[in-house]
């Protein structure tokens, strides 16, 4: 009889487990439904730009309209990514046909996708039940040392700057270039954050180094924002995420980090597995006397990496990351910014493409977040800044 009761109080206890987790699934659902869910950088355009594909229906990337709508994403920033290459090599001209893509998108789907080129576009737009596609601009060498593109580019639609990306260029040093030409922001650097401030465009710090990132905090009158970056916390050493002395100092600032969701960005796991990886790779290549441009390297390091997969984080180590900086600062100051279609097959279990938002507020609601809380997690934190940015832009004319 000890026994039947014991068992039975199990079942129960399950019983009432599965409902609560059935329930939590419910209400995530309708929350992705019902906030405005904002990720500040998918790389859609880059993909388009080498193959154009119908988003309409499910594409092969991360981000299609099927599966942003069932996830409930109503701001996508379309990121304008120029490769570090194109520094002093045409870089305005790339971004111009970046910027193409977008105005391809709108184009082609306008009853689906709309232009956000301010907080009053993109309210609008969620009314109307389009997504909005404002734009960020990745790498700053597009400005080709001319302040007057800032304008230029603002006036295209470009809402954002990452100032570097895996080079230095003339606007400051990146976190992934072990030349630190500037220590920080080079002269014309400082003039671009301030005209920035005064046209009403967000700075974005993700991928520069610290020092850059304390000299733009310095000089910004407008809280700044990283479109994409997680915690160093997890990753210890790792540049380009961001320590929490620099979370403090972003929320200073009344800044905003957006939690980046790929594998080797939220766990050190991943990171070592693959720094393992890379070092088998080099000393098989060393041995065997093949240069690292030969065709057997990159054939032997394909095969490699196939047959030893490092797998990949989960979808509760984004939620971590999360934590850390609500714990550290508050829950104002963190956002999301998945890097969807930029980092190829790397992201979490659970958290795979723009479908997955629903996923990501359940672990939130699991982890005791209230609709409050994640209403400014996913995308109202991201609003403030953007609308104190324009504000101080107003008040500078």
């Amino acid at each position: 009889m000890k026994n039947f009761i014991t068992i039975l109080l199990m079942v129960l206890t399950m019983a009432n487990l599965i409902n609560g987790q059935e329930e939590l699934r419910k209400q995530a659902e309708q929350l992705s439904k019902e906030l405005i869910i904002i990720d500040t950088h998918i790389d859609l355009p880059g993909l388009l730009q080498n193959k154009w594909e119908d988003i309409s229906k499910t594409a092969s990337g991360d981000f299609d309209y099927p599966r942003a709508k069932a996830g409930g994403l109503d701001v996508a920033f379309m990121s304008v990514y120029v490769a570090a290459r194109y520094e002093n090599n045409d870089a305005k001209s790339e971004a111009d046909s970046v910027i193409d893509i977008v105005e391809r998108i709108l184009k082609t789907y306008p009853d689906k996708f709309a232009r956000a080129n301010s907080t009053d576009d993109l309210y609008q737009n969620f009314k109307d039940g389009r997504i909005s596609l404002p734009m960020g601009m990745e790498n700053g060498s597009p400005l080709e040392g001319d302040l007057k593109n800032l304008k230029y580019f603002y006036e295209k639609g470009i809402r954002y700057i990452t100032l570097a990306h895996s080079k230095s260029n003339h606007i400051c040093d990146s976190s992934y270039d072990p030349e630190r030409k500037w220590k920080g922001l080079s002269p014309f650097g400082k003039e671009v954050v301030k005209e920035m401030n005064r046209l009403g465009m967000m700075i974005d710090v993700s991928h520069i180094t610290d020092d850059a990132f304390y000299q733009v905090i310095e000089l910004s009158k407008a809280p700044v924002i990283a479109s994409h970056s997680s915690c160093r916390f997890f990753t210890p050493g790792w540049e380009r995420n961001m320590s929490d002395e620099m979370i403090k100092a972003l929320a200073k600032n009344g800044g905003v980090i957006q939690i980046a969701f790929v594998s080797n960005f939220v766990s050190q796991e991943i990171r070592d597995k693959e720094a393992k990886n890379r070092n088998a790779i080099s000393e098989y290549l060393k041995a065997n006397n093949i240069p690292a441009n030969d065709k057997r390297a990159s054939e032997y390091s394909s095969r490699y990496w196939k047959e030893n997969p490092v797998g990949y984080a989960d979808v509760k180590d984004v939620v971590k990351h999360i934590d850390h900086v609500v714990k550290l600062v508050g829950i104002d100051y963190v956002g999301l910014g998945s890097d969807f279609d930029g980092a190829g097959d790397s992201f979490p279990h659970g958290l795979k493409d723009v479908s997955y938002f629903p996923n990501l507020i359940y672990e939130l609601l699991k982890a005791g977040y209230n609709k409050e809380d994640i209403r400014k997690i996913c995308g109202g934190n991201l609003l403030r800044v953007w609308s104190e940015v324009e504000k101080i832009a107003r008040l500078s004319k």
